[in-house]
């Protein structure tokens, strides 16, 4: 495989959203890292996506999305309570991520051997650009084999992954930080952390 090195304009992004749509996975720059994503209806790339992170498929994955509506199929809103949907709403877009109940519609490839799902509607312009682009929520992980420091330059994207991707972002860094934040299951006790 080839990976496309796209500039990050509007017809990179535009490719980049294509080879999602044809089963692709891309690398794309996120609030503090390179976050690797791909389609999460694709049972294909999400198990090449565990693969090449040599990750555990146990432990699942994020979905990040642009608006609430791409995430809405994977959450069991009835579940989730409309108290505790309300304030996953407010909170978004933004750097909270919230695990919620997993939708019936929810692949088991993406969620490992989780009852919930990790969801966040990204305010991050160009992560949110790219799930509009490509007309889904994305599968968003961090860009680094399992147990290594996350990459912030296409550089090091390129020297863990090199031809291994479909496409690449050529933004050189990433642009800020975040925490994400992981919320208790309805009914659980505990608080909240960060």
């Amino acid at each position: 495989m080839t990976c496309l090195r796209l500039p990050a304009t509007r017809p990179g992004l535009t490719r980049l959203a294509e080879l999602i749509r044809q089963g692709g996975l891309v690398a794309y720059p996120t609030e503090g890292v390179f976050g690797l994503g791909c389609d999460p209806q694709s049972r294909a790339s999400v198990e090449m996506l565990y693969a090449l992170k040599s990750r555990p498929q146990a432990q699942g994955f994020l979905l990040i999305g642009a608006e609430v509506s791409q995430l809405e199929p994977y959450i069991d809103t009835d579940r989730l309570g409309a108290q505790r949907y309300a304030e996953m709403r407010a909170s978004w877009p933004g750097p909270i991520t919230w695990v919620v109940p997993r939708s019936a519609r929810t692949p088991a490839w993406l969620v490992g051997g989780h009852g919930g799902v990790a969801v966040r509607v990204t305010a991050h312009a160009p992560a949110a650009a790219l799930c509009r682009a490509a007309g889904t929520a994305l599968v968003s992980t961090s860009a680094n084999p399992h147990g290594l420091a996350a990459a912030t330059t296409v550089e090091q994207v390129l020297a863990y992954f090199g031809e291994s991707l479909t496409g690449c972002s050529k933004r050189r860094r990433a642009v800020s930080g975040v925490r994400a934040v992981r919320w208790p299951r309805p009914g659980c006790a505990g608080r909240r952390s960060s």
